[in-house]
């Protein structure tokens, strides 16, 4: 009998890692996936469109003196969508990495992710903090803990958020 007919089957039975250890991705060297584009007139009260078909008109919001109003967004909003659907991907393809079962229904798998501008605008010093909410119906508690400590570490909006953004994640099994 040949070493190898003798190993294959331990191969077969040995468990399989639940996701590969992280390492530091050099974003200058590494291949492009996609890219999106955007182009922007007028700040806070201009307009925005994207190479995908994106058209939407900023405002100033209330809460940094602007008039803020119906129909027109901000970076911080934009900031918190693009997190919340990025972290939301992400957490699918780990939760099959770690063989969580997610609902097939997308409205029993909801992220709500808040943007706080936070600092001082008389001495320019700004930045941003993020809170975001977990919500999964028919995932255990634990698990769906496990699921975003593990997520946080490959949502590429995390990873370029890392030391640089305060992020809270809370997590809700519904």
């Amino acid at each position: 009998m040949s070493m190898s007919r003798v190993i294959r089957p331990l191969l077969r039975q040995a468990p399989l890692p639940a996701a590969a250890p992280r390492r530091f991705l050099n974003t200058d060297n590494a291949p492009v996936l996609y890219s999106a584009h955007a182009r922007t007139i007028g700040a806070r009260n201009g307009h925005v469109e994207g190479s995908e078909g994106l058209k939407m008109d900023l405002g100033m919001p209330k809460g940094l003196g602007g008039p803020g109003g119906p129909g027109k967004t901000n970076p911080e909003e934009l900031f918190a969508a693009g997190y919340g659907a990025c972290f939301q991907s992400a957490m699918g393809l780990v939760a099959s990495q770690l063989g969580i079962k997610m609902p097939s229904k997308t409205e029993d798998s909801v992220i709500e992710t808040t943007v706080h501008m936070v600092g001082d605008l008389k001495k320019a010093d700004l930045g941003l903090r993020v809170e975001m909410l977990v919500k999964v119906k028919g995932v255990k508690q634990g698990e769906l803990e496990k699921l975003a400590e593990e997520t946080k570490k490959i949502c590429p909006y995390s990873r370029a958020t890392q030391g640089n953004v305060s992020t809270n994640i809370k997590v809700e099994s519904l």
